[in-house]
């Protein structure tokens, strides 16, 4: 008797340890198959003039609709002679596609600003943090969104951007 609940013990747990660690690894290949990866590269240069960004962005889908985002801002400006900046922060997004080809989007950015330039005094530096909130609008083609975004916290005194409108490409895999 002692034998047959030792053995019936022991099958019971067995298959409970089974089952919560099937169940376990199948949450996790879940929650990747809702990943999705995107952001932006840039480059450009000019007369004296160079301008270095990476922008990485993970977003995860809730649905075919809904989706949310982090990301990494980094860039770097030199115009020789005049300044040189180092931009680095966080991205907090949110996606919304009523229809296919239609996104709204808010993005919260915080961005470190790093500052040198020269003046008719002599080098100066100037390091400062930038907040934005942007509320967007963009037309989707497959896994591209092209569109128009509006800082609502921007002021006229703003040392990082110049406007509070702002287009935008968004490309996400």
């Amino acid at each position: 008797m002692i034998k047959n609940v030792f053995f019936f013990s022991f099958f019971l747990f067995s298959s409970t340890f089974q089952a919560q660690d099937s169940t376990s690894s199948s949450n996790v290949s879940d929650f990747w198959d809702h990943v999705r990866f995107g952001g932006g590269v840039g480059f450009s240069m000019g007369n004296s003039f160079t301008n270095i960004s990476v922008s990485p962005t993970m977003y995860y889908n809730f649905d075919d609709q809904t989706s949310i985002g982090v990301g990494l801002n980094t860039s770097y400006i030199k115009n020789s002679g005049k300044f040189t900046s180092f931009v680095y922060g966080l991205t907090g997004s949110v996606l919304y596609n009523p229809v296919e080809s239609l996104q709204f989007s808010a993005d919260v950015e915080q961005l470190r600003v790093n500052l040198d330039y020269n003046t008719n005094l002599g080098q100066r530096s100037d390091d400062f943090w930038n907040t934005a909130l942007f509320l967007g609008v963009g037309y989707s083609v497959n896994n591209i969104t092209g569109g128009i975004r509006y800082n609502l916290l921007f002021r006229d005194t703003d040392r990082l951007y110049t406007s509070a409108w702002m287009p935008f490409i968004r490309i996400v895999f």
